[in-house]
């Protein structure tokens, strides 16, 4: 499966000082989204190794609707780059409101925790091969980014 959308209610205990979901709270969705569209890609358990880029838009409010939509973007040779949407509104107008994207990369690792290898993912439309291409953007802005300077 390349992708997976969860659904859920806001609920108060996930509120913070202003009245809106804790952005932590924000990203342990985004990370449990995301395991579940690696794990059912690779076939076995998936550790998160990355998650970059996150950029909350607006704020989530208790008792709004919440999608969490994690979608394969392109592997490696170990890795799934997974991109993430989350979305909320009320349920009882249906308007839906992104609030948060981020691109995370999970390993999938054998029983001793060592990498290994998944299904290569093709993108099939112009929509799939867009998002890995920006995933792939951003991974390799990243990489160089981080690599030291001589």
């Amino acid at each position: 499966m390349s992708s997976i959308t969860l659904r859920f209610l806001a609920e108060p205990n996930t509120v913070n000082f202003g009245g809106k979901v804790h952005g932590g709270t924000v990203m342990k969705w985004i990370d449990e989204a995301g395991y579940a569209c690696a794990t059912s890609w690779a076939k076995r358990y998936c550790v998160t190794a990355f998650i970059g880029s996150i950029r909350f838009q607006h704020p989530v409010k208790i008792g709004d609707l919440v999608e969490v939509e994690a979608r394969l973007a392109y592997t490696g040779t170990t890795s799934m780059n997974i991109s993430v949407e989350v979305r909320s509104g009320d349920m009882k107008t249906g308007e839906m409101t992104k609030t948060t994207e981020c691109l995370v990369v999970f390993v999938s690792v054998d029983s001793h925790g060592r990498p290994t290898p998944v299904e290569a993912f093709t993108p099939s439309t112009p929509g799939e091969a867009a998002l890995a291409e920006r995933a792939r953007s951003y991974l390799e802005a990243a990489r160089a980014a981080a690599s030291p300077k001589i």
